[in-house]
């Protein structure tokens, strides 16, 4: 951006133009922001409230249409808007159940928050609109964390879900991103399939590493998994993962949860030669921006290079990264350094990605954040 005309407020909506005054596009303002104005249209037209619930309807309607994979009913849970994804910079709005809960990333639509969740409850009549404003997204556009109620009924602590028939808990209120990793929907339902297909499913054993509370396990154990360990560093979200075993009603003597360090543990299975059919690895983010790539691919070659040698031969490794910062070229050229040291072979059954309602724009193709390697390991 060349310069700044007028004195418009931070948060307000203004309108980019060429060096001659041309029109070009209309969006928000931030002046602390690394993107001083995020383009909500490239038309000429009111960014006022018919156009905020025009463009709130056409995401929700996108999902009525294919994009949210499997219908679990009135407690299906799905991301019904995308931030740049669904053309709405900075709003992520996602469903459990009877609950919305919303995202506020910038300013500009923290600004709007209040009007969105009054849009909301007319288009869903969700029982409650909820906020998890809290990620660290919001400093770099000078915002304060926050969480709480915006509209309704406050969510309870536990709110039912299902997913591919399985019933499980979330925590809105306080859980990882919104309540749970929508985004990796599809992936558990590859998981679910292998093992329903696998012809010796009765012993065939997961291993799932970064497991927060448990998902990819529990789903494995619901289409009738001989064994299954998860593990995380954290105590809080293993107790999660309990009560949704106990919730599905799912053979808790088939189940371990095992709090501990990943990177250790991984190692430490490899050393022993305690091997699984399957092994998924899905760590949290390791690279934060571009200045941490290297250290990161360092971290994601280490996890993986033991990850792949927990695996039984002719079994899966279902490997992942979350960093936007590394690209699939990358993550890819990491993971084949892996298996070079692992001194295992493999081959790419399928590249995986986030779930149908977490489109990407073309015009943003950092928002295909997640990106993952379905491996058959030999």
């Amino acid at each position: 951006m060349a310069e700044v005309r007028g004195t418009p407020a931070a948060g307000e909506i203004t309108d980019v133009v060429s060096s001659d005054g041309e029109f070009l596009g209309r969006g928000y303002y931030n002046p602390q922001s690394r993107i001083a104005v995020r383009v909500l249209t490239w038309r000429d037209e009111p960014v006022d409230r018919e156009w905020w619930i025009g463009r709130l309807r056409r995401a929700i309607e996108s999902r009525r249409h294919g994009t949210a994979g499997d219908d679990d009913g009135d407690a299906r849970a799905e991301r019904l808007v995308n931030a740049e994804g669904d053309r709405l910079p900075g709003l992520i709005v996602d469903r459990y159940g009877p609950w919305v809960v919303l995202q506020a990333l910038t300013l500009g639509i923290e600004r709007r928050k209040l009007l969105l969740a009054e849009l909301l409850r007319e288009l869903l009549s969700p029982r409650g609109v909820y906020e998890r404003s809290d990620v660290p997204a919001r400093d770099r556009e000078g915002l304060e964390r926050r969480a709480g109620v915006l509209l309704g009924e406050t969510p309870p602590q536990r709110v039912a879900i299902k997913e591919h028939g399985l019933e499980l808990l979330v925590d809105v209120r306080r859980g990882h991103k919104t309540g749970a990793y929508l985004d990796q929907r599809g992936n558990r339902l590859l998981v679910q399939e292998h093992v329903r297909r696998h012809p010796r499913r009765e012993s065939l054993t997961v291993l799932n590493l970064f497991s927060y509370s448990g998902s990819f396990g529990l789903h494995a154990l619901y289409a009738g998994a001989a064994r299954v360990v998860s593990v995380d560093s954290s105590r809080e979200a293993l107790e999660l993962g309990e009560e949704c075993l106990r919730h599905a009603r799912l053979p808790e003597d088939r189940c371990e949860l095992i709090e501990g360090n990943v990177f250790e543990l991984a190692r430490d299975y490899a050393a022993a030669g305690r091997l699984h059919d399957v092994v998924v690895l899905d760590p949290p983010k390791f690279a934060h921006g571009r200045a941490q790539v290297a250290r990161a691919a360092r971290g994601y070659k280490d996890v993986n290079l033991h990850a792949l040698r927990c695996v039984e031969p002719g079994g899966l490794l279902m490997t992942f990264s979350c960093s936007a910062a590394i690209d699939p070229e990358l993550f890819g050229k990491i993971v084949s350094g892996a298996l070079v040291d692992s001194g295992r072979e493999a081959q790419v059954l399928a590249r995986l990605q986030a779930a149908p309602d977490h489109p990407v724009a073309l015009t943003c193709p950092e928002g295909a954040y997640l990106k993952g390697l379905l491996l058959r390991v030999h």
